[in-house]
Parts: structure tokens; C-alpha cells; sequence
């Protein structure tokens, strides 16, 4: 079969079960995913795989994969998913850890639209979240620490929801920095429907994803799922306004389990929309954010980028397919994941976290297109 028919059963599975869905994944992991497309759609799984039968009973006779991959090509929009470049796969590897959690896991595939590329925003990007019924001074310190963040290189993200995500994506914009809107519908449904026009600034320059195939509408439940991709999409998350029940919450709460770490903006202590940031700043759960620079030294504690390589391991440290992951690397040049995973015997979805374990080690690098060996 064409790679065409692999994207087409990405589509078709990213729909026929409620995202996440551990059970669905890891049927892709044991079976590959045209294999397990076919056994979802005929009703015959493994053996060990028969949770997969529950989790798409009531949408696996349905494909609509064809219309949702159309419909994203029409809007400027694809299918991404762990075999793709573009594929943030070190930022989501957090969430495997959290997949007994309730609306736990990584996502299976996102769906992506606009002209930015997620993974290179994502890799130096901070989450700003906060109240839908933001006061006038949280809207202000969401500006100005969205702005700085932008001045610094950094892309921000946010839900695209109305009050403390929209000040973020705007500032983000008139910074000319990149922003990422992560939705809890499909990414052809502008909701709010106010922000219609918001979104389409930020896919000029950045990107608005979902797990979820076009046509999927808002929902409750959707939203606090799409909240753990806020997390783990970021290198720090900052609560600017949020009340008791916040939403934003649930955001930094996602951002413990994913080790990302959380700050919070104070506001008048008689203010309800800041009871919880106070909250989570008296109980040790974030640390107080007052700008730009507060961010920076929450992500970079001792001035260097998380993301920036700190130590270079004993070879003997290496399992096997990190060893054959590095040894399959040329010599000269660089090679995309891919092509690693050809010379490697490798499969794709084994081959990118072992590239970003050795990317840590300082073993590997990346260039933008491919993975090379450092320059000694």
C-alpha cells in the first residue's frame, strides 16, 4: 500500500474512538496502522487487545476519513502523526507517563492547520492560560508577558478561548511571534465563534491543532482532555487569572504530571478571578510570575535552555536501539527520521524517542531537516 493509505487509516482511527485513546495506540504499536485499522473496522483485534472493541464500538463503522483528510487540505490544514517530521514527539513523550491518569496518554495523531510548523514552535514555547472571564489587569499582564516571551524567541501557547487565551494569542501576534492554539473541537470549527477572525491571523504564522477530526464539536469533556496537550506542548505554563473552578487549573495540574514547570501571577488578594493562582503560589504548587524574565528562569533555572544539552553519558549507558539509532546516523551530512529508521531496521515510532534521548546526551543534533552527528 501507498503512504497515502497509512495517512488514510491515521484519519480513520483518529476518529473512531474518543481521544485520548491509549487502547487504540498501542494496537497501532503491536500491529502498525493499517493493520489496526482493519482489525477496528471488521470487529477482529489480537488476542490482548479487546479493550480496543469498547473504546471504538460505537464510531468504528463510520470512515470519514477521506472527507476529514479534504477537508484539511482545503484549509491549509494535514494529518500529522509520530511517523511525521513535524511530529513533537520529545514534548509528548511526557504524557506516556500519565496514561492511567483519567483523559491521560498521548494524543494518537494531531491534526494541524496553519503555515507555522508545530514542532519548531513548541520547542521553545511557554503556555500562558487563565480566566474566560479575565478582569482588565489580567488582560494586561497576559499582554506583556505574551509580548516578551515573543521578543525572546519564544512562541506561545494557549487554548484560543475567549479572556486570558485570546490576550495571549493577540500579543503573541502584534510581537510577530508564532502562537499555537490548541482546540477542543475540530480545527475547521472556529469556537468561540468571536475569535473566527483570531484564527485566522494566528494560522498565517502559527498553527491551530487538535486531536480531534474536523467536524467534532466542543464539549466539557473535551476541553479538560485538551488540556494536558497545553501542558505538554510547553516549556513552562503560567496561570495568569483563574477562580475557583478554573479550567486553567486543570492546565497546570497536567503540567506537574508532564514535570513542566508552573507559575502563577498574583492579583488582588479580594479578587475571586485570582484565588487560584494564590492558591497554587501559597501551597508550593507554582511559583510567583510577575514578567517575561520570571518565565525565562522558570524554564532555564540556571540560565541555560531545558532543551540545551548538559552531559554526554558512557557509551555502555545506551540500550540497543539508542546504540543502532546513533550508529545508523551518516557519517557526513544528516538523514531524516526516516531514513534512520530504514538503516537502522528500526520502526519510526521507536526510532524519534531515542533520537531525542540522544539529542539530551549530546550524541545527535538536529539541523531543521534531518539529524546529524555533532561537530567534534
Amino acid at each position: 500500500m501507498s503512504d497515502h493509505q497509512d495517512t488514510l487509516a491515521w484519519a480513520y482511527l483518529s476518529a473512531v474512538a474518543e481521544p485520548p485513546s491509549t487502547s487504540v495506540v498501542r494496537l497501532i504499536e503491536a500491529v502498525g496502522v493499517r493493520e489496526a485499522a482493519r482489525a477496528v473496522s471488521t470487529r477482529r483485534v489480537p488476542d490482548g487487545h479487546h479493550d480496543v472493541l469498547r473504546a471504538t464500538a460505537a464510531r468504528s463503522g463510520y470512515d470519514g476519513a477521506r472527507g476529514d483528510l479534504e477537508t484539511a487540505a482545503r484549509m491549509d490544514g494535514r494529518l500529522i502523526t509520530p511517523e511525521d517530521e513535524e511530529w513533537p514527539g520529545w514534548a509528548l513523550h511526557a504524557l506516556t507517563l500519565s496514561t492511567t491518569a483519567s483523559r491521560g496518554g498521548p494524543p494518537m495523531a494531531l491534526w494541524v492547520r496553519g503555515r507555522g510548523r508545530l514542532d519548531t514552535i513548541v520547542d521553545r514555547a511557554a503556555a500562558i492560560v487563565g480566566s474566560r472571564a479575565s478582569s482588565q489587569y489580567g488582560e494586561h499582564v497576559t499582554s506583556r508577558l505574551a509580548s516578551g516571551l515573543a521578543a525572546a524567541g519564544r512562541g506561545v501557547v494557549s487554548g484560543g478561548a475567549y479572556g486570558i487565551d485570546g490576550s495571549a494569542h493577540r500579543a503573541t501576534l502584534a510581537s510577530d511571534g508564532a502562537t499555537v492554539a490548541v482546540l477542543a473541537c475540530g480545527f475547521d470549527i472556529d469556537y468561540p465563534s468571536g475569535h473566527e477572525r483570531l484564527f485566522a491571523e494566528i494560522v498565517r504564522t502559527g498553527v491551530v491543532v487538535s486531536e480531534y477530526a474536523p467536524g467534532t464539536s466542543a464539549a466539557r469533556h473535551r476541553f479538560l482532555t485538551r488540556n494536558r496537550l497545553v501542558a505538554a506542548l510547553s516549556k513552562a505554563v503560567v496561570v495568569v487569572e483563574a477562580g475557583r473552578r478554573s479550567g486553567s487549573l486543570s492546565t497546570a495540574a497536567w503540567a506537574v504530571k508532564a514535570g513542566v514547570p508552573v507559575g502563577a501571577v498574583p492579583g488582588p488578594v479580594t479578587s475571586a478571578t485570582s484565588l487560584g493562582c494564590h492558591r497554587m503560589i501559597r501551597d508550593g504548587q507554582a511559583q510567583l510570575v510577575m514578567d517575561a524574565d520570571d518565565v525565562e528562569r522558570l524554564i532555564s533555572p540556571d540560565g541555560t535552555d531545558t532543551g540545551a544539552v548538559t552531559r554526554r553519558p558512557d557509551e555502555r549507558v545506551l540500550d540497543d536501539v539508542q546504540a543502532r539509532v546513533r550508529d545508523a546516523i551518516p557519517g557526513r551530512g544528516s538523514a531524516t527520521i526516516a531514513e534512520i529508521a530504514f538503516a537502522a531496521g528500526i520502526e519510526v515510532s521507536r526510532t524519534r524517542p531515542a533520537l531525542a534521548m540522544l539529542e539530551t546526551y549530546g550524541l545527535v543534533a538536529s539541523d531543521g531537516s534531518g539529524w546529524r552527528l555533532p561537530a567534534r
